[in-house]
């Protein structure tokens, strides 16, 4: 995994594993600034107790890519033979040297071996250990800091670890990390801070809908429904139905759907789905609450729902995955714990002052234990959801990004929005010199987990007004601007290097240096797009137009669970990690190239969108036909 880290966090990890057992501290973490919301409030208590978790570096991770392109390229002999659960937990567990290492320095640092303990999938490292010990070991202070909202937050600035210890380690928590959960608010604090992951960052809508929807496609421009999606990338084709086909559409608490939504819309638009619901499945006590209801509640996962159960049709059950309970809420982590036991918390993974912890003793929180390797993943995974990677550190990213990579390794497809803000971050914040986000920033701000090379990331385009479905979509710039751009953390994989390289060579923006990643070698983003404007959803008894790479990822996430479908239905194996199929020269000319507009932000008018791949639109919108039998003549 480190091989796809920046140049500058890569020398933080490459240290001889050889040292002595006396070795100097280095700096293994740093910290450049404190997020927008958050304050410092004093120096911690030295009594304090800290769960102070050491993340160990997993053996094998620096393979993981290799092994996931030997399952997702096209060219490979293992094309298609992905790995079971245990063939990932088993390659991928931290080595008896990595967890001796640790240990034996714990002891010698004066740590009594009971309060040393390792999680059963040997992962993590735990100690429940005094802020005073902890500065100690790390060679660090912990300050407390506190938010808007009301939450407090124990971090550092920057940590050390023993040069012979900082191999073993991927990060240490709490420490410098800031992705602490914001779901709880109070009733002055605007409603659309309750989005986490990300909070904030949701679809877009321009209002009430006032106008009659024609039945025909003569106003797709100004309105999109199922049947302007169905024109404008082929969806119209049968396949067969394969029983063990999966969709799976992400919502976090308190985001929640109406059932009345769901009707209201299908009894317009799909009349045989009238009445159906998705198949939920809780974690973390989620659930489809009603108490709080609103747009910033509602329209996120009304618009997934509708959209996503709306193409793949009546005889495809979407999964539901509701995750976190009403008060605490939950991050990815939380997510990816009920898919990966070996990542959970109650194994020795999560912190409980970045991620949501269960039980929950607040007054109507959920008292089960939390989800933990309980959940089997559904072929296709879409979220809406997302950070600027600048809110968290490369260890962290790069850590969860291996989870993805898993997952693929699996056959799981792994989809992210790229977000709606141009080449700014979301919230419309860019990077300041120092590290700092702001609204007048100028440097540009790439989203997360849309840089982790193991995902692939959607922008979104649109019909330009007084176009037809069959001409050529532009990139979005009605309401949002499709996010895109490079990686300030992750390097450019193989899989894209052609079509970014060339991208470069023949369109360079003419932007300065220092305030984009112009070294031509990082991560770039978004893989691919779809419509994300116009749409017309039902919200709270009402239809309104919704606009966001919200809208363009179901849609691509139900195009591939038809073509997962087609594939199952005739005895092969799912699509998986895509990535590196739809890059290779056997999918030339499978997605509708995007060459109009443009992704402002940060004050400028961002990338172009340009023949072939681009940083806007990626290589473009689905053409479903041409997909399908691509993906039916692989093995």
């Amino acid at each position: 995994m480190r091989s796809l880290l920046s140049f500058v966090v890569l020398t933080l990890g490459l240290l001889a594993a050889a040292e002595p057992v006396l070795s100097p501290y280095i700096l293994h973490e740093k910290r450049t600034h404190i997020p927008t919301g958050w304050t410092l409030k004093r120096r911690h208590d030295p009594s304090a107790l800290l769960p102070l978790r050491f993340a160990l570096t997993q053996r094998n991770i620096d393979d993981i890519g290799k092994y996931l392109m030997e399952v997702s390229h096209p060219e490979s002999e293992k094309y298609g033979k992905h790995w079971s659960a245990s063939d990932v937990r088993d390659i991928f567990a931290p080595s008896d040297k990595t967890i001796d290492a640790v240990r034996s320095w714990l002891l010698e640092s004066g740590v009594e071996s009971e309060r040393i303990r390792s999680s059963p999938t040997k992962g993590w490292i735990e100690v429940t250990s005094s802020v005073e010990e902890a500065e100690r070991l790390l060679h660090t202070e912990y300050k407390l800091y506190g938010h808007s909202s009301g939450k407090e937050h124990v971090a550092c600035d920057a940590y050390h670890l023993p040069a012979h210890i900082a191999p073993h380690v991927d990060f240490v928590t709490p420490s410098v990390h800031f992705d602490a959960k914001l779901t709880r608010r109070d009733s002055s604090e605007p409603a659309r801070s309750i989005g986490q992951p990300g909070t904030g960052v949701g679809p877009k809508t321009s209002g009430k809908l006032e106008a009659a929807i024609p039945n025909d496609l003569s106003t797709c421009d100004q309105y999109i429904t199922l049947d302007c999606l169905r024109a404008l990338y082929g969806v119209e084709v049968t396949v067969p139905s394969s029983r063990s086909n999966s969709y799976g559409i992400v919502e976090y608490t308190r985001g929640a759907y109406l059932q009345t939504d769901l009707n209201m819309f299908f009894g317009n638009f799909s009349p045989d789905l009238y009445g159906k619901s998705p198949h939920l499945v809780s974690i973390d006590g989620g659930y489809a609450q009603t108490q709080d209801q609103g747009f910033d509640f509602n329209g996120e996962s009304d618009l997934d729902l509708q959209y996503g159960m709306g193409l793949v049709g009546p005889s495809q059950t979407v999964t539901l995955y509701q995750v976190g309970d009403i008060s605490e809420g939950a991050s990815f982590n939380n997510f990816l714990d009920a898919l990966d036991g070996s990542y959970c918390y109650y194994e020795g993974g999560d912190d409980p002052i970045q991620d949501a912890t269960y039980p929950d003793p607040n007054e109507g929180g959920y008292k089960g234990p939390e989800a933990c390797g309980t959940v089997t993943p559904a072929n296709v995974i879409s979220t809406s959801y997302g950070y600027n990677e600048a809110d968290l550190t490369p260890f962290y990213t790069a850590r969860q990004c291996s989870e993805y990579a898993k997952l693929g390794l699996m056959g799981i497809t792994i989809l992210y929005s790229s977000g709606d803000f141009g080449v700014a971050g979301h919230f419309d914040l860019c990077l300041n010199p120092d590290g700092t986000q702001t609204a007048d920033g100028m440097i540009f701000n790439p989203t997360f987990p849309g840089t982790c090379p193991y995902v692939t990331s959607v922008g979104a385009t649109m019909v330009p007004s007084g176009s037809s479905v069959y001409e050529p979509e532009t990139a979005c710039e009605e309401v949002i601007y499709s996010g895109g751009g490079f990686s300030n953390y992750f390097a450019m994989p193989d899989y894209q290097k052609t079509a970014v390289e060339y991208y470069l060579t023949h369109y360079h923006p003419d932007y300065p240096a220092d305030i984009w990643n112009s070294t031509g070698k990082s991560r770039a983003l978004p893989d691919i797009s779809a419509n994300g404007a116009n749409y017309v959803v039902a919200v709270d008894g009402e239809f309104v137009l919704i606009y966001g790479t919200s809208c363009s990822t179901p849609v691509n996430g139900a195009i591939f669970t038809m073509i997962n479908d087609a594939r199952l239905a005739v005895g092969k194996s799912t699509i998986g990690f895509i990535n590196p199929t739809i890059y290779s020269s056997a999918f030339a000319g499978a997605f509708n190239d995007i060459t109009s507009g443009d992704n402002p932000g940060c004050g400028t008018n961002g990338y172009n969108a340009t023949p072939g791949w681009d940083p806007v639109t990626g290589l473009g919108t689905p053409n479903f036909p041409k997909l399908l039998a691509a993906w039916l003549a692989l093995p």
